[in-house]
């Protein structure tokens, strides 16, 4: 009797990193020496041009990283409490998150509104909510980030006059606004106006606080939610630099001086699974922009060189299955973006895949042990010169420009958004690594590989009660009422 002989199994692919970059097995100086490399022009020291090894001379000896914990949820009044909470426990910065309502410029009884309000971040609907928001937190002593895009120049506006209240002119304040409206379009989906009309008000806004808010950062440029809807590590790097040269553009058409706004400009990059990708992305973004504004937009100012940054581990990592996996996966994501050179951190709670996070210590403890123990901290860029982030950079960096080139062709980043060019390659990314997912080709422990029973079940989470929803829409019917109907009306007709 003929014997049926087997299949082969197949060959073992080569590894790739999330990217899809190969990894040979090893590196050494040939990968350094084929490309002409040199530690003057690919490195120089931390703190000079083209700042690859981080922005400053001696990093976070020197100054360690802002710990900024997102945090927003149900009424102003609670989230008041959690941020008094978070600074107590150690926090360095705030960082706030709105709700849905508040992120499209609904007011709470709006009927879009109903089952949204309080839900995924705190409510804010006037004046007399952000007052409540801030209340006894004084403004001039506190870093605020407001994650607010689409209403942006009216949120900035309220802070801005709850401050004049305690006596601290805008001036006087620090902080961030998001106010990104191109990684909107991109990615997040969270627009008012057409692209064009968002873009004029983000001038506007640009030219306002360059001269009245030295201090505080009117764009913060987004590439954590670009990664979020499903981008690979090296279209993050190049999707948003790209938004970062279509604001730089911006501000020149304005006619201010590039020097007088581009120090303002920061980022915010996704930390994710990838760890050495991770650290080449950071290393890489800083290169590339210090390049962009130096030489593309002919900044003479090195502080306008150096790309400011803020981080975030990977949301989309954390998986509902075995989610106490979570908390390594954010350790190694924090640990990354401190050896990339991250300039400020939030790290994510291991219950964020359920719903909005609980009290989070265990989070900020994430970060501080890596500072306060791990002595990573200690030394400025301790990778730089090893083979394999190397040219590994080199790699990213390569792969982003050539993104980039390829939107310029195109006539530049709101061109290529209005053609849907960035979206379209953000979703045959997601649909590659889902495939890659669902055939066992990528393996995510707990999902489909080492899988057992266990769930989430017995988790606690945070849940917002009903009566925050009615409470706060009763709230703002009361505020409305209240005012001078006829001033409200010759406000609204001067638009």
């Amino acid at each position: 009797m003929a014997t049926v002989k087997k299949p082969s199994p197949p060959a073992p692919s080569e590894p790739k990193t999330l990217s899809g970059l190969p990894l040979p097995a090893s590196y050494g100086p040939g990968d350094l020496a084929a490309r002409g490399w040199t530690y003057e022009q690919a490195l120089g020291d931390p703190g000079s041009f083209p700042f690859t090894r981080g922005p400053h001379a001696t990093m976070y000896r020197g100054k360690p990283w802002t710990m900024r914990m997102f945090a927003g949820f149900g009424t102003p009044d609670d989230t008041n409490q959690r941020f008094k909470f978070l600074l107590a426990s150690g926090q360095t910065g705030l960082s706030t998150a709105f709700d849905m309502p508040t992120l499209m410029g609904y007011d709470p009884e709006h009927p879009r509104s109903l089952g949204e309000v309080g839900r995924e971040g705190v409510s804010v609907a006037s004046l007399a909510d952000m007052t409540r928001l801030f209340g006894d937190i004084p403004l001039d002593q506190v870093s605020t980030s407001m994650t607010i895009n689409a209403p942006a120049a009216v949120l900035l506006a309220l802070y801005i006059v709850v401050a004049e209240k305690q006596g601290v002119g805008p001036d006087k304040l620090r902080g961030t606004l998001q106010n990104d409206m191109l990684k909107e379009f991109i990615a997040q989906k969270e627009w008012i106006s057409p692209i064009r009309g968002h873009m004029r008000i983000i001038r506007d806004m640009l030219v306002w606080c360059t001269k009245h808010m030295p201090l505080w950062n009117t764009i913060s440029i987004s590439g954590y939610h670009i990664r979020e809807a499903g981008a690979t590590g090296v279209q993050e790097l190049a999707f948003t630099l790209a938004d970062g040269i279509g604001y730089l553009q911006l501000g020149k058409d304005a006619g201010i001086p590039i020097d007088e706004f581009a120090p303002r400009l920061s980022f915010f990059w996704d930390v994710h699974n990838d760890f050495f990708e991770e650290i080449a992305k950071f290393r890489a973004g800083r290169r590339m922009w210090a390049k962009i504004v130096r030489d593309r937009f002919g900044a003479t100012n090195p502080r306008s060189w150096i790309l400011r940054t803020h981080a975030q581990t990977a949301g989309v990592s954390l998986m509902a299955q075995q989610p106490l996996n979570n908390v390594v996966r954010t350790t190694m994501q924090a640990l990354a973006a401190v050896l990339g050179g991250t300039q400020s951190l939030h790290t994510n709670s291991f219950d964020e895949t359920y719903a909005l996070p609980t009290e989070a210590q265990l989070a900020r403890r994430t970060q501080q042990v890596i500072l306060e123990e791990s002595g990573v901290a200690a030394v400025a860029d301790p990778l730089g010169g090893s083979y394999f982030v190397e040219t590994l950079t080199d790699q990213v960096e390569a792969a982003a420009w050539a993104y980039i080139e390829k939107i310029d062709a195109m006539g530049g980043i709101v061109r290529a958004v209005e053609e849907g060019y960035p979206q379209r390659e953000i979703a045959k990314a997601a649909y590659d690594f889902q495939r890659q997912v669902d055939t066992g080709e990528r393996g995510i422990v707990g999902v489909n590989k080492y899988v057992s029973p266990e769930d989430g079940d017995g988790i606690p989470t945070l849940k917002i009660e009903e009566h925050v929803e009615r409470d706060q829409i009763a709230r703002n019917k009361a505020w409305k009422a209240a005012r001078d109907g006829e001033l409200v009306l010759k406000a609204m007709a001067g638009f």
